[in-house]
């Protein structure tokens, strides 16, 4: 993030400390938030060792003004929510955080004050989950905000949670409660009522579910990004397998549950929930269960895999299938 090869400038055209304008805004902002492996944000690359012993695990995800985050959104909160959708990404994988890159693009013109508060945003989830800055870019766009994290994490040797591995008899199960990012979007457009807030906060405040997750504890998993119908089809297709699961054990808050039943299609195929979706096989469910307990996740198993295709099944209390219309988000 030393800006080297960027754009001239992002928001002011020069810093009251002197350097141009790109360079005050990282060392006012960025820097501050940098891990000693980030050697300062002054050269062109951070130098990470990874702890003895241990794989890396890395992930990326982007966020953009207008399709993931509302154009309003508090700055702080955007933050946040950026960091912890690849957090939840290192929670799927059973991994430990170690470190991110970021990468900033913005319109010129962007007023101080969104850098200032999407910092103070980072710096609060940095000091909640033990990760520190560790590069990235800046640059200008003639488009919308546009964001993107690379998040590191290591595990044990071996031990990285993949998407394939689910066998047929394996349960299906979810942490937290489903449904709640999609609701919260809509209430966030005003298309629904939220009296509490509890929905917002849940669509732009979601939690990583870190330290659940350790090697032979599940057979697969993946988090809850583009709907929970969508993603079980991901784990499905990984292993070459079906799955069925009942509507009436998939876990709903109660803010979801006062939307009314009508929104349970959205709650089943809408994304931002960044919960867990895992296959466990029946003798590892004590010790999932009981892993849970130790982290305060609450999880849930809401059906089970079988052998043959067919993709996901989702059926009422009397096995009626469940018609749902679209499975899921796709941004193409």
């Amino acid at each position: 993030m030393t800006g080297e090869e960027a754009e001239p400038t992002m928001a002011e055209p020069a810093g009251t400390d002197g350097l141009p304008g790109e360079f005050a805004l990282i060392a006012r902002y960025f820097r501050p938030l940098a891990g000693p492996a980030a050697l300062g944000l002054a050269d062109d690359a951070a130098l990470l060792a990874p702890p003895p012993g241990r794989d890396l695990v890395l992930t990326v995800d982007a966020m953009v003004a207008g399709v993931h985050f509302l154009p309003d959104d508090p700055p702080e909160l955007v933050g946040r929510k950026l960091l912890r959708v690849n957090l939840s990404d290192l929670a799927a994988k059973g991994a430990v955080p170690l470190g991110y890159l970021l990468a900033v693009s913005a319109p010129r013109g962007t007023p101080e004050t969104w850098f200032a508060g999407f910092a103070a945003g980072l710096a609060a989830d940095q000091a909640s989950f033990a990760i520190p800055l560790l590069g990235g870019d800046t640059t200008s766009t003639p488009g919308p905000i546009a964001l993107s994290l690379t998040a590191i994490g290591h595990v044990a040797p071996g031990g990285m949670v993949r998407r394939a591995g689910a066998r047929a008899g394996d349960g299906v199960f979810v942490t937290g409660t489903i449904g709640d990012g999609a609701l919260g979007l809509l209430a966030a457009q005003g298309r629904l009522a939220d009296p509490t807030g509890f929905l917002r906060d849940r669509y732009r405040l979601p939690q990583p579910r870190l330290g659940l997750l350790r090697p032979g504890l599940v057979s697969a998993g993946m988090d809850v990004s583009d709907g929970l119908v969508q993603d079980l089809g991901h784990l499905c297709r990984a292993a070459g397998i079906g799955a069925r699961i009942e509507a009436a054990r998939v876990p709903l808050s109660p803010a979801a549950r006062a939307a009314g039943a009508d929104h349970l299609p959205t709650c089943l195929t809408g994304g931002d929930d960044y919960e867990l979706l895992l296959a466990a096989p029946p003798a590892a469910e004590p010790a999932l269960f009981a892993a849970a307990r130790a982290t305060g996740i609450p999880l849930t198993r809401i059906g089970v895999f079988h052998s043959g295709s067919g993709g996901v099944i989702v059926e009422d209390v009397d096995g009626t299938p469940v018609s749902l219309g679209a499975g899921g988000w796709s941004h193409f």
